[in-house]
């Protein structure tokens, strides 16, 4: 252990009962930054393209990890008939569980939406009963999903990077959530870069350290038409930007 600093090698070791949604919000996406509304142009822009080829417009998403981040949910809306948001810390599933209400989500998510109407087809959703009509809620931990259960597209945001110091977890949570997906299906997923951990209110989170190369190698066998967006946008102390993926999940098979 280093002086000063607990050292939570796994993700059971951080105080996830005591995570802080509305300090989260406040300090990452109240005054929306520049690199969260390009990365959601990105998004857009390629889940557009992935469907332009007349591919079904019914399918199923996710977002794993969701936190208390609604973009990437946001971002999947034209496309899905049901959007699943997995998380396991206790006070963001009650934040996502608000945010998906039938009187809508908050005005602080309004600005990301602008970004994503300026493409056709988000233009033609009213979003906020859109997601409250589609979707839903779920507690579940990244690291005990089975691979039963799959999806036709999905984002994971800040999720297998940001949850313990262990290379192994990082490693096991970027398989279960690409053997979440169906073959073909469009994913984004986005990783702090080289990251020392984060505060949120007053409790310190982990973080594994990451960058380009160790993203790729972490996707590159699950993944065809892999995007790797390496954005050097420093948005607090203890990074080095983010890093975003996209792709499509091949026909790979987890190692059981």
């Amino acid at each position: 252990m280093e002086r000063g600093r607990v050292i939570m090698d796994r993700n059971a070791d951080a105080p996830w009962s005591k995570f802080d949604p509305e300090a989260y919000v406040d300090a990452n996406y109240r005054s929306p930054l520049e690199v969260d509304l390009l990365i959601v142009r990105l998004m857009r822009d390629y889940f557009g393209k992935c469907f332009e080829d007349g591919a079904p417009r019914t399918g199923r998403g996710v977002d794993v990890g969701a936190g208390a981040n609604l973009y990437p949910a946001l971002s999947m809306l034209p496309w899905c008939e049901k959007v699943l948001l997995l998380e396991y810390a206790q006070p963001n599933v009650e934040y996502l569980e608000k945010q998906a209400a039938p009187a809508g989500f908050d005005a602080v998510w309004d600005p990301f939406w602008d970004q994503l109407r300026e493409h056709p087809e988000y233009a033609a959703v009213e979003p906020r009963s859109r997601f409250g009509e589609i979707v839903r809620v779920e507690r579940a931990n990244l690291l005990d999903l089975d691979g039963q259960r799959r999806w036709d597209i999905g984002t994971m945001f800040f999720v297998a990077d940001s949850m313990s110091e262990c290379p192994d977890e990082f490693r096991r949570g970027v398989t279960c959530f690409m053997d979440a997906l169906n073959e073909g299906a469009p994913f984004a997923t986005a990783f702090m870069k080289e990251s020392l951990g984060y505060q949120v209110g007053d409790h310190r989170y982990p973080a594994y350290r990451v960058n380009e190369e160790r993203v790729r190698e972490s996707l590159c066998d699950w993944a065809d038409d892999l995007e790797i967006h390496d954005l050097h946008h420093m948005v607090r102390e203890g990074h080095e930007g983010i890093i975003l993926a996209l792709g499509r999940r091949n026909s790979a098979i987890a190692d059981t």
